[in-house]
């Protein structure tokens, strides 16, 4: 069995205190709960009417006798046990329960699954009895008009929910304890980048005093947790401490029921990184194993296959764009069109890196003097307003066309379309161990760090980012992750 993949990790809640109280005293979870059932309601009943008067009044679908002609008074009863039959459908098919990262589509499956149940169980019904208000015509277009309202009235609320959650209304105020080890600082970057803005990392609590990560900061030690929670208005609690701490977690928990915080825990499990796990049994015993990179063997085979195909197609219809940029380049200031520096690869191998050249011929020597201007944490430099830069090296780089060169490392082998960052030596030197895994695999022209801000994301989280794409490689990420990389590149947020 291999763990499905997921684009953040989830963390397992289990056993959550009392949420917040809203309006008469209830939790606001049941409240929006209560409002989007309202909504489904409104959306059921609209459909209902508008199918009656398809079928009835407009008479589509064929023109229909007299004696055959039924009242809508008549159908009132199918539109009550309709609309209580398919929210119990919608109950028992989990929309109404709290999913962090669902999609639109995954919703609308639901949606589709759960309506069909429930018009074919009211339309069996409705025939076995004989009621005469039975048109097929008439379930069909309320079928087909239900899913559409319902999901148009859904998505009005989730836009109008985001649009007050980035007001700060309804977001969840989230502290992770044991934020300075590698799960909690996945579990805050994760919640961090979800699409949604419900939840918002405040900061986090750990064993000992330690500095922030980057955009997240750290509040204390353990022992503060119960300061922090009602200091910050902290509304969710997450637990990311390893096993060998039960005590601790245990106390956390009893702080956090006492102060009426929920909280969700995260397994220890996930140290072994589930999207990895491979479980067998042997007459019921479960063998766990945790399987290696998956760029390997007849994935990399087809990687590598992607990369070859599409950087030939790439620079065969960006011929002409490509001569036009190196002119523009060779007009514009001395020099040579293309820049190289020598970037680590795979395993630590250096190769030649190739781009447009975007600034004057001397930058290199420049670099010491601006390194006191760096806008970017960790062992990397960047600034937004560069002076080195020349007037065409502005425009490409905002638009990424000075990447282009780098389909001939892609085409050498040296590169792969997506991956990593590939980083200069002097990076690499200064590295923590957990950074050095992002050289596990080929480096990249994109990857999720260029689709999730790209400069404007610290360091750390990029590697994090980096690391959660090396575990999680599939054919599907990467083609995602290429067709992200189009409206990256366009709005150019991030690129400096």
């Amino acid at each position: 069995m291999e763990v499905a993949e997921k684009d953040t990790l989830q963390p397992i809640t289990v056993a959550p205190g009392a949420s917040k109280q809203g309006g008469m005293g209830l939790p606001v979870d049941l409240l929006l709960n209560l409002a989007l059932a309202a909504v489904d309601i409104l959306a059921l009943n609209t459909a209902f009417v508008a199918a009656y008067f398809l079928r009835y009044s407009l008479q589509i679908g064929g023109e229909i006798p007299g004696e055959f002609d039924v009242s809508y008074q008549d159908y009132i009863p199918v539109q009550a046990a309709m609309t209580v039959i398919l929210l119990v459908t919608f109950v028992l098919k989990g929309m109404y329960r709290e999913s962090r990262g669902a999609t639109l589509v995954g919703e609308w499956s639901s949606l589709l699954s759960a309506t069909s149940t429930g018009v074919m169980i009211l339309f069996a019904a409705v025939s076995m009895t004989r009621y005469p208000a039975s048109s097929r015509a008439l379930f069909i277009y309320f079928w087909l008009l239900a899913i559409v309202c319902v999901a148009m009235a859904r998505l009005l609320h989730r836009i109008l929910t985001t649009s007050l959650q980035k007001r700060g209304l309804g977001v969840r105020r989230v502290l992770v304890v044991g934020g300075n080890n590698a799960l909690g600082r996945r579990i805050m970057h994760s919640i961090a980048t979800e699409q949604s803005v419900e939840a918002q990392v405040i900061g986090f609590v750990d064993l000992e005093d330690c500095d922030d990560f980057g955009r997240f900061r750290c509040l204390g030690t353990l022992k503060d947790t119960p300061r922090v929670v009602r200091e910050q208005h902290v509304d969710e609690v997450v637990i990311a401490l390893p096993a060998a701490f039960h005590e601790q977690m245990l106390k956390i928990l009893d702080d956090c029921e006492r102060m009426d915080v929920s909280f969700r825990l995260v397994p220890d499990l996930y140290q072994m990184r589930l999207n990895r796990v491979d479980v067998d049994t042997i007459n019921g015993i479960p063998l766990i194993a945790v399987s290696q990179v998956r760029i390997r063997g007849w994935n990399l085979l087809i990687k590598r296959a992607l990369d070859v195909t599409t950087s030939m197609l790439v620079l065969t219809l960006a011929a002409p764009l490509i001569a036009l940029t190196a002119l523009a380049i060779k007009l514009d200031s001395p020099g040579p069109v293309l820049f190289r520096q020598t970037r680590i690869g795979k395993g630590g191998e250096r190769f030649s890196f190739l781009k447009f050249r975007s600034m004057r011929q001397d930058a290199e020597q420049q670099l010491a003097e601006l390194m006191c201007m760096n806008e970017v944490s960790g062992p990397i430099f960047k600034i937004r307003d560069d002076p080195r830069m020349t007037r065409v090296g502005r425009v490409i780089r905002r638009i990424s066309l000075d990447e282009l060169p780098q389909l001939i490392n892609v085409l050498r082998g040296e590169m792969s379309l997506v991956g990593p960052r590939p980083p200069i030596h002097h990076e690499v030197a200064k590295y923590e161990d957990w950074h050095l895994r992002r050289l596990e695999v080929s480096p990249g022209m994109t990857g999720l760090w260029q689709v999730s801000g790209r400069s404007e994301i610290p360091f750390d989280e990029m590697v994090m980012l980096d690391i959660y794409y090396i575990e999680n490689w599939s054919l599907g990420l990467d083609l995602k992750i290429l067709l992200r990389t189009i409206p990256a590149v366009l709005c150019g947020g991030g690129a400096f």
